[in-house]
């Protein structure tokens, strides 16, 4: 049974959705910096790239959004092509945001509106019914399209979720005007705002959770902040659920992820190296453009031969990997390197506990085989943004880049910049560097060879600063006569 947690502070809200205690779903929404997908905004084309096929758009974000072709709903009023090219730099136009912004990129946005609910999402520019597949039933499925079919509102599309499948009919039409009134608002808004102009928010982090996964097996939900627990408990049942039983007020003031013992599985999500019950480990890197996942032995030696070893390593990695994409909410391309198997069935066994494991994501995930190069690829849909962009900040010492340079080529550089400093007029030159680059530089006689040749003339200190970054240095000239040093300071020359 699964519990949701919705842990609101003063700066963020963090939902976590627990099973047995493992922390399987994590989304965190700062105040300062909300999720922007599902926002509709009445905006303004600024530009067409006919190269991009696209328009740039201003919704009134730091960054334009850019609107592709194949985004683009045909209105017979308004334009006379499924093109972006017949909209012209100045037009307003009617959007919505799919794809958050993203490093240097704006939001991805479509004239496509969807309005969600908690049983159907309704497509008011859409003429088209469709059914969840998780809705197996095919009796139960010809039921829900016959029924939407004679109640929907004219001309427009819906799209029934796996919540309706245990739905009675009266639930269904009320959704189905309550998404329609607010259709009807958002178009309202259209006529009467100026562009750039945001007509409706998307519904909050704590209200998406529980509107999109609460299911029978969900047994509680448990919120930290009485106002939302109000709320919950008001709302009307065909946005969240008519059981109150369901929702729980927590007001011991105290944090729910710390309460839960959830805080170290949380960190653990933000890192790079994953390591498994049985000793073998993953790495998950990412990049601009996909996620790649390698997985390794690491300390388990199996018990029988190499290729059992490594099955029974690539088998438990396969739940690892579903559970992980899942936690972490890793979109886009991602390339898995299984070790290398002989056995063309035990590749096919992997595969199989993949799928099996990635069909708890809500999420539509895709698997699409193995490469000539026995790499797995596969695609989840992006929807929000990845946990470790909301929770980690690019670092301020290396850009992002994960790396720094070595105290070798800092020491390398430092030379240089001596050079260029001690002319026939300096006596005495003090270097402040990092501890460990001091260390080296002493420890390694890097510069013996210019103290005994150029700079034999010269005195020379180096100052070991614990608290300076490893690329950085400061040089000081000082001819003075009487040197102030501190007592760590070493002689160089």
């Amino acid at each position: 049974m699964k519990s949701i947690l919705i842990d609101v502070h003063f700066s963020s809200t963090n939902v976590a959705v627990v099973e047995d205690g493992t922390l399987v779903e994590f989304w965190v929404e700062r105040k300062n910096n909300a999720n922007i997908v599902g926002n509709i905004y009445k905006g303004k084309v600024k530009n067409f790239v006919p190269g991009m096929q696209a328009s740039f758009v201003d919704i009134g974000r730091e960054r334009n959004a850019y609107l592709y072709d194949k985004d683009v709903t045909v209105d017979d009023e308004k334009i006379s092509a499924s093109s972006a090219a017949h909209f012209r730099p100045g037009d307003d136009i009617l959007c919505q945001v799919t794809k958050d912004e993203f490093g240097s990129k704006g939001a991805r946005i479509t004239t496509n509106i969807t309005l969600a609910g908690r049983v159907l999402v309704l497509m008011p520019q859409t003429d088209y019914v469709g059914v969840s597949r998780k809705i197996t039933d095919e009796n139960r499925r010809k039921e829900l399209i016959d029924y939407v079919q004679k109640v929907r509102p004219a001309g427009c599309g819906v799209i029934l979720r796996t919540q309706s499948e245990s739905c009675g009919r009266e639930e269904i039409a009320e959704e189905m005007q309550y998404l329609y009134a607010k259709w009807q608002e958002v178009k309202r808004k259209f006529i009467v705002s100026h562009a750039p102009a945001m007509l409706q928010r998307e519904s909050p982090v704590a209200v998406r959770a529980v509107r999109d996964m609460l299911r029978d097996d969900v047994g509680k939900v448990i919120v930290n902040d009485k106002a939302l627990y109000d709320e919950f408990i008001s709302y009307s049942k065909y946005i969240l659920s008519e059981r109150p039983e369901l929702y729980e007020y927590d007001s011991s003031q105290r944090s729910l992820l710390r309460k839960y013992n959830l805080t170290e599985q949380i960190k653990a999500l933000t890192k790079r190296t994953v390591t498994m019950a049985n000793g073998a480990y993953l790495v998950i890197d990412r990049t601009e453009a996909l996620t790649i996942i390698d997985v390794n032995t690491g300390k388990y030696v199996g018990g029988k031969n190499l290729e059992e070893t490594v099955f029974a390593t690539n088998c438990l990695a396969a739940q690892e990997i579903a559970k992980q994409v899942r936690a972490r909410n890793i979109g886009g391309i991602i390339v898995i390197d299984f070790i290398d198997m002989e056995s063309p069935s035990h590749m096919e066994k992997v595969l199989e506990i993949l799928n099996k494991h990635l069909e708890r994501d809500r999420t539509k995930t895709v698997v699409l085989g193995v490469t000539h190069l026995g790499l797995v690829e596969m695609t989840r849909k992006k929807t929000r943004s990845m946990l470790e962009s909301v929770m980690l900040q690019e670092c301020p010492y290396c850009g992002g880049e994960g790396h720094v340079f070595s105290s070798e080529h800092v020491i390398m550089e430092l030379r240089e910049r001596l050079y260029d400093v001690i002319d026939e007029n300096v006596r005495a030159v003090k270097v402040t560097l990092a501890e460990s680059v001091c260390n080296r530089l002493i420890s390694q006689h890097y510069l013996s060879r210019e103290c005994s040749g150029v700079w034999r003339d010269v005195v020379l200190y180096a100052i070991p600063d614990p608290n300076m970054h490893i690329e950085k240095y400061k040089i000081e000239i000082d001819n003075s006569g009487v040197l102030s040093l501190p007592d760590t300071a070493k002689l160089i020359c």
